[in-house]
């Protein structure tokens, strides 16, 4: 035992503050000191948890312990009164569980595989709360928002199958897809969208997307665009999911904003795919710790009713600590051996767990080491849920624990190998059966397949299911698409494609400062303004946003309880709790579930939503790829803006923010409209025609995709509209303009150029034609990956007999010379093209890493800039014989290159 009176001259924080009564604190440390050497050190670490819970209760300002002791949050004398029949409940998870085990094992005959496990072990953590909690969308659209963990899917579509949502035709089209009838094995909105809400099988994405769909739910009432008080967001996850850094990136906004419509239910079976998750450690510890220390309200659901007797029994703590202390790899052993084992090494840890031992039975034993867990029954997952909902200014976690494949049987039950196993055995269900007591004949297996089951459509389990969902407000999960259009912008709306369309003149302007000009008129539409949801992670006034502070405001749920402190300039820092903007801080991933959420209200909520998301280019799909993956599953709409785009047009900054090759990633994505506009009025035509395309006046045409735009910082004058280009435009592709002849029988070749590239290509034109006597056709690409889409789908047609020539090789088809393309952009980017264009082809790019320089240096290390491209240019010719061989030696010569 540590020296009292040397602990007591330790330094300390609080040598700092006054004391008041020296020799009264002095009273208190003596005190505790005499507990500790006469009662021991256990006995003075309950009486101090025990001051500070008090202190916490009456409101006294002392820190939270991060830790509790590993028993249940709720003592089952305090669970409150259990709504509902709970033997019917049983009966009815019985049948989901057997279904959804059924289901996998049929589909492993075409081995496609599944997973039956953790279902098993969750089944109670989501029947109770579709029983009891969950709100269905039949009431104010909304209900509640659930996230179901990927991997328990077949317990979720065999409880559709028992409400008559699904068959056994669709059960036995899991995993089967391509027929057009077929269950997508997880969760996928695009596959399903009836029913799945939330993509979540990507680990960690869910929790994060939770957290900021409960925010953005807040943002929606306080905007007074919806009333969503009633909606709560449930993220249902896995202990081992929540290494995942996304898994907890957010936790701290989630307290922050005292976003008590959220919880997240974590299923502690202490497995992950491979093993236990924290084998050494305990892993219920380390998370209460985390979301302790961020903020949450921690209920804790471990051990399931027949561990009363035990607690009751132990007089001195030792239960208690021997819980604490073991490890969960070896508490996982202890659910796969003998009593005797457990006895042994479990009990014969110190004496007085030994005398405890003696007391009870080997049955009590083996039930509360094999299946006695919080997780699996309902009156305890009940109290959680109930402490959850009724808790307030701070969003809540459960940590409930579970056995992994309970109910599956001792071949299941623990096994680290049990994610990985796709299927039972007849026998194996016949011993499952007869555990949960089941009307399943033998016969039912003659044929050596393995039955569904279900009661009957008018069968008290399943008038009792549908009543309780009924009374909660209709089927959950469940996807519902609200037909509501947006009317098309005012007449002063208007206004702002005009402006973009006219040209800036004389006066200098970044398409990135024109795209922010256009959707700050739009936010002024009388309609349609207030729908718009900028989203920036930090940087707005990099991209000249911050004119929308005062106006729009920054959205804080507590509104700005502070002078900001440039409040006396006219585009001063302003929060408001109905702010428009959302400033997320340094986080692209929290930027892009603000995204997600928003760009999919209109499923969400009923209230369609116009997202704009701008950030530097760099740090958008590089980092976040995966969740324009998760937009994409989840049906998002809205505008992704890359700024500051290219690899060579921020000056300075170097490397790591130079992007190349966003479009290549973006091109990956089927659901994903790639722009990179060289001019104003470019924009203006996109974005015009995004809102059409994503939210129309016909509501059914609507289509599920998204935009990607490039937009730029180099200051350029912005030239007024071409008549007739707007095709062009949207397809990919224009002629911007044509060279004059030198003579009538110069060479000639066409110049194709997206984003800030068409400036190089157009003083390249001018040098082609006075140095060289070359005439070059200058075309604007507004879309690489639009013009492959194109192709793409005429090569398909072609397949089916349908005779469609791509847009691309119409638009150049007839255009002498051969075709040079360059972007700021690896080549890959406009090679996407290549094999639709007829004419000799080849392209210039900013392949490799970036540098640090100016503008001009940069493009011409990478041989990019207008001399680099007229040097190309004649190279082409030369090859082709249309220009002499030493021209291009010599205007090498001459640009220095």
């Amino acid at each position: 035992m540590p020296d009292p009176v040397r602990v007591r001259k330790l330094p300390s924080e609080l040598d700092q503050l006054p004391d008041r009564d020296a020799e009264e604190t002095a009273e208190w440390a003596a005190s505790l000191d005499a507990v500790t050497e006469h009662a021991g050190p256990h006995r003075a670490a309950y009486l101090m948890r025990r001051t500070l819970q008090h202190a916490e209760t009456a409101g006294v300002p002392v820190p939270r312990l991060l830790e509790t002791d590993y028993v249940n949050t709720i003592p089952t004398s305090a669970e409150p009164a259990f709504d509902g029949d709970e033997a019917m409940e049983a009966r009815i998870t019985a049948w989901n569980r057997w279904n959804a085990a059924a289901m996998v094992t049929r589909g492993s005959r075409f081995g496609v595989g599944g997973h039956i496990a953790t279902f098993a072990s969750a089944a109670w953590l989501y029947e109770t709360g579709f029983n009891h909690f969950f709100r269905g969308k039949e009431g104010d659209g909304s209900g509640d928002q659930l996230y179901i963990q990927g991997h328990a899917s077949p317990g979720i579509y065999a409880r559709a199958f028992l409400d008559g949502r699904l068959t056994e035709a669709h059960l036995d089209n899991f995993r089967q897809e391509a027929g057009g009838n077929g269950l997508p094995s997880y969760p996928h909105p695009r596959r399903l969208p009836w029913l799945w809400e939330f993509p979540t099988v990507s680990m960690g994405l869910g929790p994060l997307s939770a957290i900021y769909q409960a925010r953005f739910n807040r943002y929606l009432h306080n905007r007074r665009i919806k009333d969503t008080s009633r909606s709560h967001v449930w993220a249902f996850l896995g202990d081992g999911e929540m290494d995942e850094p996304e898994s907890t990136a957010a936790l701290a906004l989630a307290s922050r904003e005292r976003l008590d419509n959220l919880t997240f239910v974590i299923n502690c079976n202490l497995q992950r795919l491979d093993g236990p998750v924290r084998a050494n450690f305990k892993i219920v510890q380390e998370l209460e710790a985390q979301f302790r220390g961020a903020g949450w309200n921690v209920v804790k659901s471990l051990w399931g009713s027949a561990w009363d007797e035990l607690f009751q029994l132990d007089t001195t703590g030792a239960l208690v600590r021997r819980l604490r202390e073991v490890p969960d790899a070896q508490f996982q052993t202890y659910a796969t051996r003998d009593v005797a084992y457990i006895r042994e090494h479990f009990f014969g840890a110190e004496p007085a767990l030994v005398e405890l031992s003696k007391l009870i039975s080997d049955a009590k034993i083996a039930e509360c080491f094999y299946t006695s867990r919080g997780g699996h029954e309902a009156r305890k997952v009940y109290a959680a849920y109930r402490a959850a909902v009724e808790h307030k200014d701070a969003p809540t976690v459960i940590l409930a624990q579970t056995v992994k494949g309970y109910t599956l049987g001792k071949g299941f039950e623990s096994k680290n190998a049990n994610h990985q196993m796709k299927k039972l055995t007849t026998d194996e269900f016949k011993g499952m059966r007869d555990l949960l007591g089941l009307p399943i004949a033998d016969s039912a297996f003659a044929d050596g397949l393995v039955p569904y089951g279900h009661p009957g459509a008018d069968s008290a389990e399943v008038r009792y299911l549908q009543e309780r969902r009924a009374a909660l407000g209709g089927p959950a999960p469940a996807r519902r698409v609200h037909a509501v259009a947006l009317p098309g912008p005012d007449e002063n709306t208007a206004r702002g494609f005009k402006a973009l369309e006219k040209g800036s003149g004389k006066q200098e302007m970044a398409t990135t400062m024109a795209f922010v000009r256009l959707v700050k008129d739009l936010m002024r539409d009388k309609e349609t303004g207030r729908r718009w949801v900028p989203i920036v992670p930090d940087e707005a006034r990099t991209f000249g946003m911050e004119s929308l502070f005062p106006s729009a405001g920054i959205y804080s749920p507590l509104g700005q309880t502070y002078e900001p402190v440039d409040r006396d300039q006219l585009m001063y820092y302003k929060e408001a709790k109905d702010g428009q903007i959302l400033n997320e801080g340094i986080t692209e991933a929290g930027a892009m579930a603000d995204f997600i959420a928003a760009s999919t209200s209109y499923a969400t909520h009923g209230e369609p939503m116009i997202p704009f998301y701008i950030f530097y280019s760099m740090f958008g799909w590089q980092r976040t790829a995966d969740q324009m993956w998760q937009l994409a599953d989840q049906l998002g709409k809205g505008f992704i803006v890359g700024a500051t785009a290219g690899r060579t047009t921020l000056t300075g900054e170097g490397l790591q923010h130079a992007d190349g090759h966003s479009h290549l990633i973006a091109s990956t994505n089927p659901a994903s409209l790639n722009y990179d506009p060289a001019f104003a009025y470019e924009i203006a035509v996109i974005v015009k025609d995004g809102l059409r395309r994503m939210y129309g006046q016909a509501p059914e045409d609507n289509e599920n995709v998204f935009y990607y735009l490039t937009v730029y910082n180099e200051p350029k004058v912005q030239p007024a509209m071409p008549q007739g280009v707007e095709e062009g435009i949207l397809r990919g592709l224009y002629r911007f303009k044509e060279g004059a002849p030198v003579t009538a029988d110069a060479p000639r070749l066409q110049l194709l150029a997206s984003g800030t590239a068409i400036h190089w290509a157009l003083e390249a034109q001018e040098l082609l034609s006075s140095d060289w006597g070359v005439t070059a056709d200058v075309w604007s690409a507004t879309s690489w990956g639009e013009l492959r889409r194109d192709a793409l789908e005429a090569d398909e047609a072609l397949l089916h007999g349908e005779q469609r020539t791509p847009y691309v090789t119409q638009a150049l088809e007839g255009a002498p010379g051969p075709v040079l393309a360059v972007s700021d952009w690896m080549r890959q980017v406009p090679d996407q093209i290549s094999q639709w264009v007829e004419q000799d082809y080849s392209s210039l790019g900013t392949d490799g890493f970036g540098l640090s320089d100016t503008r001009e240096a940069a493009r011409r290390h990478f041989g990019v800039d207008a001399q680099s491209i007229t040097v190309a240019a004649l190279a082409q010719l030369a090859r082709r014989g249309e220009v002499p061989a030493s021209a291009v030696k010599e205007a090498r010569e001459r640009y220095g290159l």
